[in-house]
């Protein structure tokens, strides 16, 4: 059964039955678990990296996600060389796409907005980012925050901060769209409204995300004269 979009509600209140309506100046967009599921991928390459170094690959699942791959190495591996390993991995990802699909109505919702009403923040460098997009046919952002364009990761505010500025806008004007608990963080410590996206990483574990949706077939976009209106359907 599909799930319907759920508020996150204070423990001694119910959750309300209407269906909300939020605005905003522009959006943000994770890629990996929010517009496009490259699990297959990404975990077949990190466990084989996990193999080759004798590392614990669920300890990397552990804190993988959402993350830039010079942070995952650094908090697993400190010993290594971060950025000549996250190089090797990046070079076998670009060759080792298949299995990497859109998530669900991302494509027709991404064909709604023009090119300065949205922006990608992703942990992934800026050509792994663009050849995934290509991949699977999404739309290419004008707009984009990759793992080189910031000195601090997911979570930390700084990528959609940037983001943000990059469409002119303060981060409060924007809703980020985001799946793992690294990225809700980061968008909510900007002070985005936050919808999670759950058909790749489950529910919000965060208790952070202002809505959560299983996929974008259950996004609604409204165009208003001076801003960009968000709904939800069942």
């Amino acid at each position: 059964m599909k799930r319907l979009a759920t508020k996150k509600t204070p423990r001694n209140k119910m959750p309300s039955q209407s269906v909300p309506t939020l605005t905003a100046k522009g959006f943000l967009f994770d890629m990996d678990g929010t517009l496009i599921d490259s699990r297959p991928c990404i975990e077949l390459i990190w466990r084989r990296w996990a193999e080759r170094h004798q590392i614990d690959f669920e300890h990397i699942m552990a804190v993988m996600h959402g993350r830039r791959g010079q942070e995952t190495i650094a908090i697993v591996a400190p010993h290594l060389n971060a950025d000549l390993e996250t190089e090797l991995l990046i070079a076998e990802e670009l060759i080792s796409l298949e299995g990497t699909t859109a998530i669900p109505g991302a494509q027709h919702f991404l064909e709604q907005l023009s090119s300065n009403e949205w922006a990608l923040v992703t942990s992934a460098p800026r050509d792994l980012a663009l050849a995934k997009l290509a991949f699977v046919g999404l739309p290419l952002p004008q707009y984009l925050v990759g793992a080189e364009d910031v000195t601090q990761g997911k979570p930390n505010p700084a990528p959609y901060l940037q983001g943000a500025a990059l469409l002119g806008l303060n981060a409060n004007q924007c809703i980020a769209f985001e799946d793992a608990p690294n990225g809700i963080r980061s968008a909510h410590a900007a002070q985005c409204q936050v919808i999670a996206i759950t058909s790749t990483a489950g529910h919000d574990t965060t208790g952070l995300a202002d809505y959560q949706i299983d996929d974008f077939n259950h996004a609604i976009l409204l165009k208003q004269p001076s801003a960009l209106g968000l709904s939800f359907s069942k």
